[in-house]
């Protein structure tokens, strides 16, 4: 039903561009991936939008990594494998624990000013599930925008890395099961084939699946579907966290209000003004992400609002201002004084655990295929990402990529050939207006509950949108659409098999979490179907 290719294409007569190193997106995975390759190839690196758009960039909290004495690794290790709730992979968390603090130093090298105190130390904050101050952060609750600044302007720098704003990368090209470049869309509409001896997908997240999100419009899912078209292994992808607190107020769009502000001592409170997170965990409002937004839908229900509020009016004026300025500023562009006023709060989708399935080198199953950043499935994650781990990912396993793509053998001669899909459809869709539809329906039934009779609705529906809405295209919103649409198949389907809760996956008809049976991974792809796997884990 989903095609190999949703453009037609012709390699005898396609323009072709050729480098060493095709890196597509520009979030700190594609960035940084691409300043450490380009010390040794050539790069072209890709951005849909300008350089400085990526989902990166709306990162408030920071990045985790162990740099105070009273920390350790292991200490790391624990928090993020139990906020993974039994499915992280212990050997990519060993992985992120131990090398996160060198590259921590190589961003700081790179240009990034993160936050210090009078006496010069790195200013470290407390997120969620976290035991430890270990969050370094930048202009107080700014942290992604400061890291895209410093990398951006290296990237720009760099003689050898050639930087293709507004261009979309449409599909992974494959030859002999190996990936050979990638189908991309200019900014007139034009198409050209970008080979490359190694691809990196670095599109970052699916946020735009739902129709209340805190992710910018470019986070359409494009590479996990680019992946899963080209026979790439898709892992997890029923896992979505929906971050606990983004503003809900008449106006103006869901922003997100950092998990920081909890971390430096915010409590929630219903609309009765009760405080209510005791009653569900006993790290009260620094419990896991899943369980807080579980715990504040439940409030909501029992008091038939909307909304919870948060509320750190008992925090100085100044700490409030230094910590968070920007969410400060934009509060009040609403009326809302973080200083004085509760600031009403709803969840909303945020970030997704699973992605394109990699090993610890974040090479895919389709070789020469990279993932990093948010679109791959490393493991670290498991069924529920620890606060500001996302960052640190993003940069141990982009080096660990250019390592690895330094071992590859020259590319293959590509040999020419033509893609021409049959075309289920002659009608003319609004996909626009799809979009929508399926986010509602996403919203509805694969949201932060889920139930069996829900999720087979959804599922049905989405696949009779398929069986319509491939056809002929060639504007970029329509392609982001269907990779939308090819990613909520995957996320529904994975979301009904697993017939237990854990983690960013809830059932209400498997409310429990059953390690007997589930403690381990669907794994979806063209070649394979969907299958499970079982994975050796050393702790609990």
């Amino acid at each position: 039903m989903i095609p190999r290719y949703i453009v037609d294409f012709d390699l005898h007569t396609l323009p072709r561009v050729k480098t060493d190193v095709a890196v597509i997106g520009a979030g700190i995975a594609g960035l940084y991936t691409a300043l450490q390759a380009s010390e040794y190839a050539d790069v072209v690196l890709i951005s849909k939008k300008g350089l400085d758009d990526s989902n990166t960039r709306w990162a408030q909290g920071g990045i985790a990594a162990v740099t105070a004495k009273s920390d350790s690794p292991a200490l790391h290790r624990q928090d993020t494998l139990i906020a993974g709730a039994g499915l992280c992979s212990y050997a990519a968390v060993e992985v992120l624990v131990h090398e996160g603090p060198e590259r921590l130093k190589e961003l700081i090298a790179y240009g990034t000013k993160f936050d210090k105190d009078a006496q010069g130390r790195y200013e470290l904050t407390k997120e969620g599930a976290h035991s430890k101050r270990r969050i370094l952060h930048a202009h107080g609750d700014a942290t992604g925008a400061e890291i895209v600044r410093a990398l951006s302007a290296r990237v720009r720098d760099q003689a050898n890395i050639t930087v293709l704003e507004n261009h979309f990368a449409i599909d992974v090209v494959t030859q002999d099961g190996e990936c050979v470049g990638v189908i991309v869309q200019n900014q007139e509409g034009g198409l050209f084939f970008l080979e490359s001896n190694a691809t990196v997908l670095a599109t970052g997240g699916a946020g735009q699946l739902y129709r209340y999100t805190t992710n910018p419009d470019i986070a359409t899912a494009d590479g996990i579907a680019m992946a899963y078209r080209a026979g790439a292994r898709i892992k997890d992808v029923e896992f979505i966290q929906f971050h606990p607190t983004a503003l809900y107020y008449p106006g103006a769009p869901r922003f997100l209000i950092s998990e920081a502000v909890r971390g430096e001592g915010a409590i929630l409170r219903n609309t009765s003004g009760e405080r209510f997170m005791e009653k569900y965990h006993p790290q009260k409002e620094l419990a896991p992400r899943d369980v807080v937004a579980r715990a504040i839908v439940s409030e909501m229900e029992k008091t038939h609002s909307s909304y919870v509020y948060l509320d750190i009016t008992h925090e100085s004026e100044e700490l409030i201002k230094h910590r968070f300025p920007t969410i400060y500023r934009f509060c009040l562009q609403y009326g809302l004084d973080m200083v004085t006023d509760w600031i009403p709060v709803a969840p909303a989708c945020h970030y997704i655990m699973g992605g394109v399935q990699t090993d610890l080198n974040g090479e895919t199953s389709t070789r020469r295929l990279f993932a990093c950043g948010e679109v791959s499935c490393t493991g670290v994650h498991g069924a529920n990402r620890l606060a500001s781990n996302s960052l640190s990912e993003a940069v141990v396993f982009g080096h660990r990529i250019v390592r690895r793509i330094r071992e590859l053998t020259p590319l293959p001669e590509v040999r020419p050939f033509a893609a021409v899909e049959p075309k289920r459809t002659s009608r003319s869709v609004d996909t626009r207006e799809q979009r929508v539809r399926l986010q509602k329906l996403m919203l509805r039934h694969v949201g932060l509950k889920r139930h069996e009779k829900g999720l087979r609705k959804a599922l049905d529906e989405l696949e009779r949108m398929q069986q319509f809405c491939y056809g002929t295209y060639s504007d970029r919103e329509s392609f982001e659409f269907l990779n939308l649409l090819n990613t909520a198949v995957l996320t529904t389907r994975a979301a009904l098999l697993r017939e237990e809760s854990r983690g960013g996956h809830y059932r209400i008809d498997f409310p429990n979490k059953d390690d007997l049976i589930w403690r381990k991974h669907i794994i979806q792809s063209i070649g394979e179907g969907v299958r499970e796997e079982s994975e050796q884990y050393d702790v609990e």
